[in-house]
């Protein structure tokens, strides 16, 4: 029995996707929260300690796709409760992990766990809903996002100032297990499906992880190689030949990763996605450095900084159904746009602090923040998600956090570079031990610098968001 628009279990389904679209921005806000605390314990580096993030979203960057593809013909609600399973015992083995490079490993786990999530929640929602309740639908599944952003923060700084940092992972294991029975029990676990089982394409996953590592590692660990070192740059130069290459196989290929020819076709599809990836490259990384600012810079302890961090997803998580079910009424142009917009003010907020700001302007900055985030994520979801028919809904499902996980690998990479450019080799070792006035300035330097870059690409992703056009909902076709 397949998940059909109107079907009377659409609520009850709405609320299991949603714990599960809980679980995967709780592991990221906490583990943000975590690495100042993270990197002595397990000696990382700076870069390493990026990678801590980056890993995860690379993973789910490469794999995205080829699920969704999987999911549209073997079926999204089993792929979904495998993600639980998957995501589940990732972070049993990150909360277990004993070095670096074993809690990388781990957290490559934890991100296919949540790419078979991500690639089938907003499918299922989409499929479940018809056009008039989807906006609304994806903006309770939106805040449910920021749901686990916003209790994130504040558990991780509760969790490591008094249990330790393995409890930023462990705290997923009971969540994992409801959600698992709790689907067990409601979701079909037979779906109608007449199409052939899915073909991955496995050679543009493998291509597209080169790519994206030849641009994340050698941004991420610049800091302390050296801008100018010729590992930075012969990484550097190789991502033009590999993006060439993977463009080349994408455009041969039966069933890429990357289908050029309906990002050809459907402009508001196109726009819509490029915006998202704009919009998380410029965002995303405000979580961790402004941890890194609260912490090591600013002097404040991890619990301090978990509760002002609040900031940005408690506005996102209140705001994101109202931003949906206007959405329905007026469209997504111009929300998703203004919100990009208040982004970029919001960033710009935070780079004019200095590092005796109080933290209610901290607060303030990141609420502005949240309200264009609450703005553009659901109007932009179901402009994506209603501008396909029924038959590429798992595809979609997986093109939008393709985007989004690859955005904010980027701008881990990007900014998190930034933040770090006039830290040297041993700025990072000197701010965790707080031994170093010039270290805290350095960072706190780089930090406004990655702020204003971050506005910069959110003004370019309301350039992106306005050049949609509206047009007729396709779900319900096919």
């Amino acid at each position: 029995m397949a998940v059909e628009a109107g079907d009377p279990r659409r609520w009850a389904l709405l609320a299991l996707t949603s714990v599960g679209a809980f679980m995967a921005p709780l592991d990221g806000s906490i583990v943000a929260v975590a690495l100042p605390r993270m990197g002595p314990a397990l000696h990382l580096s700076y870069g390493a300690s990026l990678w801590v993030q980056a890993a995860y979203l690379l993973a789910m960057a490469v794999t995205l796709i080829p699920l969704g593809r999987l999911a549209d013909r073997a079926g999204k609600v089993r792929f979904y409760l495998a993600g639980v399973v998957v995501f589940t015992v990732g972070s049993l083995a990150a909360a277990l992990a004993t070095s670096g490079a074993t809690l990388v490993a781990a957290r490559v786990v934890q991100g296919v766990g949540g790419s078979l999530l991500s690639a089938t929640s907003a499918a299922i929602v989409t499929g479940a809903f018809p056009p008039h309740e989807r906006g609304r639908a994806l903006g309770i599944n939106v805040m449910a996002v920021y749901a686990g952003l916003s209790v994130g923060p504040p558990l991780g700084g509760f969790l490591v100032d008094h249990l330790g940092w393995p409890w930023i992972f462990l705290v997923n294991l009971p969540v994992g297990l409801v959600t698992l029975l709790w689907g067990w029990a409601l979701l079909p676990r037979r779906e109608a499906s007449g199409a052939r089982p899915g073909q991955a394409d496995l050679g543009g996953a493998l291509l597209m992880a080169l790519l994206l590592s030849a641009l994340i590692v050698p941004l991420t660990f610049s800091s302390e190689w050296g801008f100018h070192a010729p590992r930075t740059w012969g990484l550097l130069a190789t991502v033009p030949l590999l993006l060439a290459a993977f463009l080349a196989r994408e455009a041969r290929v039966p069933e890429p990763i990357l289908d050029l020819g309906l990002l050809r076709r459907n402009r508001l599809f196109a726009s819509a996605n490029l915006a998202a990836l704009l919009n998380y490259c410029a965002l995303y990384a405000v979580s961790v450095l402004t941890a890194v600012q609260l912490q090591l810079v600013m002097g404040h302890p991890a619990r301090t900084a978990g509760w002002v961090m609040m900031g940005q997803p408690v506005m996102q998580a209140c705001l994101s159904p109202v931003a949906g079910r206007l959405s329905d009424r007026v469209g997504s142009r111009s929300l998703a746009t203004a919100g990009m917009l208040l982004v970029a003010l919001g960033m710009a907020g935070l780079a004019l602090l200095g590092r005796g700001a109080g933290l209610g302007a901290v607060v303030a900055a990141l609420a502005v923040v949240g309200l264009g985030m609450a703005a553009f994520s659901a109007p932009n979801t179901s402009a994506i998600m209603g501008s396909v028919d029924r038959r590429q809904l798992g595809l979609a499902g997986a093109f939008l956090p393709t985007m989004r996980v690859t955005g904010q690998a980027l701008s881990v990479a990007l900014l998190g570079g930034i933040a770090a450019s006039r830290l040297g080799p041993g700025g990072w070792k000197a701010l965790l031990r707080h031994a170093s006035t010039g270290a805290a300035d350095a960072f706190a330097w780089g930090y406004r610098a990655a702020m204003l870059t971050g506005a910069l690409l959110a003004v370019l992703g309301a350039v992106a968001s306005l050049q949609r056009q509206e047009r007729m909902d396709t779900c319900s076709n096919g």
